[in-house]
Formats: structure tokens, sequence, C-alpha cells
């Protein structure tokens, strides 16, 4: 798993805190006297696999640089109900302050991660392999991907930048396979270059120009055995990857691991997964004391 890229998700750290916060916690400013000190833990209250420590240590250092965060567990762990993920102490008004967007990044991550790591037990002995997609939630890709890397997936591109993907509106745009696939490697002769097909007929145009991976889009189980036997007979010196995708669900995820699949794709990985629940307990340390405002403010 790659490591956490948290200098590039602290904008959306901050920004998810200004939205929350606004001009100030007035909940917590108004029942809470400065200088109150608490501890917190945060527990998972169901099996799955974590995905998000670091945003969440980061959520409540932004609020309160005295506050002092410690995990019990690591990004990519498997974990059951009870199971105390991170604690905390310090000023409690700041703790109250960033727990829900803490625990929302935590959530959402864990949950892709949970998702991800049960799909990839159920290709197991299947030799097929598990990919996202670009179906993210906008402006947070990079921890949604970083979850996918957590839960044992691997990661497609990461934009429109990394790799050639010709799709089916690309074909209608530039006139056809050959063409698009010609005017690709001219344009860039150094990206892994993809094209989508979604009939028979398209997988054999596909493979007179040499692509590094074939997506066969909404093909039944049928469809893609189909696919894979012209691809076998075709006498092509270089085997393209072959990549399957369309509607396919961890239900459904099974049915399409067919030998000769290299890659399944599914968007539902990432936009349409349920947060893995975690709660955050407070107690007290010490007397409050000085009523007024903190830095948690």
């Amino acid at each position: 798993m790659k490591q956490f890229p948290l200098e590039l998700a602290l904008p959306l750290v901050d920004a998810a805190l200004a939205e929350d916060i606004g001009g100030g916690d007035a909940t917590t400013l108004a029942t809470v006297p400065a200088g109150t000190q608490a501890e917190g833990t945060i527990t998972g209250n169901e099996p799955g696999v974590v995905s998000g420590l670091p945003l969440a240590r980061a959520a409540f250092e932004r609020v309160d640089p005295q506050i002092i965060f410690e995990t019990d567990a690591e990004d990519g762990d498997t974990i059951s109900p009870g199971t105390v993920v991170a604690r905390m102490r310090g000023p409690a008004r700041g703790i109250l302050t960033a727990e829900r967007t803490g625990l929302n990044f935590l959530q959402y991550l864990s949950g892709i991660a949970t998702t991800v790591s049960r799909v990839v037990q159920t290709l197991e002995k299947t030799g097929t392999r598990l990919l996202d997609t670009r179906k993210t939630v906008p402006g947070t890709r990079i921890l949604a991907k970083y979850a996918v890397l957590c839960g044992g997936g691997e990661n497609h591109r990461q934009g429109l930048f990394d790799m050639i993907l010709i799709k089916e509106n690309h074909l209608t745009a530039s006139g056809g396979i050959e063409k698009a696939v010609r005017c690709s490697r001219e344009a860039y002769p150094d990206l892994p270059l993809e094209v989508e097909v979604t009939s028979l007929q398209e997988v054999k145009q596909a493979l007179a120009v040499g692509p590094d991976r074939i997506l066969l889009d909404n093909f039944s189980p049928a469809g893609i055995r189909e696919a894979l036997e012209i691809i076998s007979a075709s006498g092509v010196s270089s085997r393209p990857q072959i990549e399957v995708s369309g509607g396919i669900t961890p239900d459904t995820v099974l049915e399409f691991a067919i030998p000769g699949v290299d890659y399944i794709s599914s968007g539902s990985l990432t936009h349409s997964v349920r947060a893995l629940d975690f709660s955050l307990e407070l107690s007290l340390r010490s007397p409050s004391v000085n009523p007024g405002k903190s830095a948690a403010e």
C-alpha cells in the first residue's frame, strides 16, 4: 500500500473544517468551559478495514495543535466490533469541534476499504484483479483511491492525464478505432493505451491495432467468453490485457471473473459504498475553570 498523500489531502481537511465550523462551534463554546481537558477514544462498531486515520489525526490537530492523537491501529488493518483505533487527549473544546469531521473522513474511507477488501477476497482464487474507476466524489479522488489500496484493490488511471482510454464517445468523435489509436500513439507515445469496446466486431478491430488493454464494456458473462475466444484465436503476437466493466457489483463480481479476464473495474467501489461505523467517546481529565475562548474556536 502506498504512503498516504497527506500534503495533498490537507486542503481537503481544512475545507471540511471550514464548512463545519464556520464562525465557531456554537454548542461547544456555549456549554464547555475553556480549559476543560478531556480524553477520547475512537472505536469501530462493526467489522471492516480501517482507512483514513491520518486524515482523522489531521482534523483534530488542525483544530487545536494541543490535542495529542495516537493510533492503536493502522490503515489497512482489519478490525472487529469494539476495536479501539485511536485515542486522543487535550482541550475538550477542540476534540468536540473536530469530532464529526475526523469521523466523517474515517468512516467514508473505511467504507471503501471494507467493500474493496470483501470483493478482493471473493476474487482471491480467480486470477482476476480489482480496479477502481474515476467515479469518485469530485475533489476527493486521491482519498478514495488510497482507500482502495488499503482494501487490497488496485488503482486504474488517476485522471485524464496518465493513461489513454479511448471510449465509445471518443470513437464517435474521432472516426473509429484505427484512427483513434493511431492519433493517440502519435500524440502520447509513452502513455499506456486502452480501448473500450461494446461489441464483438469492435473486439476484432481493437485487436488489429494492438492496444495495451481492451475494455469489454457492458458485456454479459457469455459475451465475455465469446470475446476471449476471439482474442485467443486471433494469433496476435502480444495479447492485450483484458478488463471488464459495466454494472458489476460486489454481489455479481464473481460471475465476470472468467479465466482470461485480467481486471474487473467497478465504479460502485467508490460511488456507492456505505460508511463504516465509528464512534468517539469522551471523558473528562480535569475540572473546567476560567470560562472563555480557546485556540479551538
